[in-house]
């Protein structure tokens, strides 16, 4: 039996049991029972989030974005749920395919996880996958990020769920609809749920990415250090409204949206390619031509920035939080 480590354990959240338990518990009860989602603004839901079949939440550490993740486990309805699919990007190794563990169990401060072996193979005999080494598994923080969460919402049950840890590497538009159309069986499964890992703009010239838009009807351009604060709207309020068109987009539901949008901006969403997989898969379950105001309904819940961004010397990341809705 190979348990996978908590590696990041001790520096990007607490490794002490009753500490991290006391802090996800205060984030999950910070949020209030009816929420506001987002994207689309206005519209409100009560938590949980009947026949909610994945969520898509960040995954830095805990002290900048776990009251945002907590929003997108509050709406998870934990009671059918026998098996967690998690879908994160790599950050190191380079991948042109996913990658499957091959660990038993994933470790966590609060117990262990145990890796559904036999879907794992699964998947295997019908895909091409590749296969994470430990230290690769280990390294990668982005499926990492998500295990006490998940340890914490299923606690009353968790040896009755199951966990499928699948990397996911910079893939081509054609290969995450091939991976789409393989994971959508499982989507449309209502005991299985999908945890999507993403943060969303990075932005500062540590990133290489200063894309600005000093108002609505302006072109955007590239800011350098030397531009210090910008005449127009706050550097943070455009990257607001940049992050608000990706999330926008998304809640489309349109895996062609979605790369356009990233081509044209080229947002530094490190998920990008997990969210383009969740959306391929629901395309194929429900083309676009044929979904109606009763299809699936995908819903921002949080949004938050690290730091306000108001000098281009500065540097933030942005979080978000978000739900999908099936149809029964």
């Amino acid at each position: 039996m190979t348990a996978r480590q908590a590696t990041h354990a001790g520096s990007w959240y607490t490794d002490d049991r009753e500490q991290l338990d006391y802090e996800l518990q205060q984030w999950l009860d910070n949020v209030p029972e009816e929420v506001t989602e987002v994207t689309p603004v206005g519209d409100s839901c009560p938590v949980p989030v009947k026949g909610i079949r994945a969520i898509i939440g960040p995954h830095a550490g805990f002290s900048y974005s776990g009251a945002n993740a907590a929003y997108g486990y509050k709406c998870i309805d934990t009671q059918n749920i026998k098996r967690v699919f998690l879908l994160g990007p790599s950050h190191h190794a380079y991948l042109k395919t996913c990658a499957l563990s091959q660990c038993t169990e994933y470790s966590t401060p609060l117990g262990n996880i145990r890796v559904d072996q036999e879907l794992v193979q699964e998947l295997q005999d019908k895909g091409e996958w590749r296969l994470m080494s430990t230290r690769v598994d280990q390294d990668e923080h982005s499926l990492e990020m998500h295990l006490p969460y998940i340890y914490k919402v299923f606690e009353s049950r968790i040896e009755q769920i199951s966990l499928v840890p699948i990397m996911v590497g910079s893939l081509a538009f054609e290969t995450e609809q091939k991976y789409g159309k393989l994971l959508a069986p499982y989507l449309a499964d209502p005991e299985n749920l999908f945890i999507i890992s993403s943060d969303f703009c990075h932005w500062g010239s540590r990133f290489g990415y200063t894309y600005y838009q000093s108002s609505e009807d302006t072109q955007p351009c590239d800011l350098s250090a030397r531009d210090g604060r910008p005449n127009g709207v706050p550097i943070w309020e455009s990257i607001q409204r940049l992050d608000s068109e990706g999330m926008d987009v998304i809640t489309q539901l349109d895996h062609v949206m979605f790369r356009e949008y990233l081509d044209d901006t080229s947002n530094t969403i490190c998920g990008n390619h997990p969210i383009s997989v969740l959306l391929a898969a629901v395309n194929h379950l429900y083309p676009k031509d044929v979904q109606n105001r009763d299809g699936p309904r995908l819903r921002f819940v949080k949004y938050d920035q690290s730091s306000k961004v108001c000098s281009a010397k500065d540097s933030s990341v942005s979080y978000a939080s978000a739900y999908l809705w099936l149809p029964c």
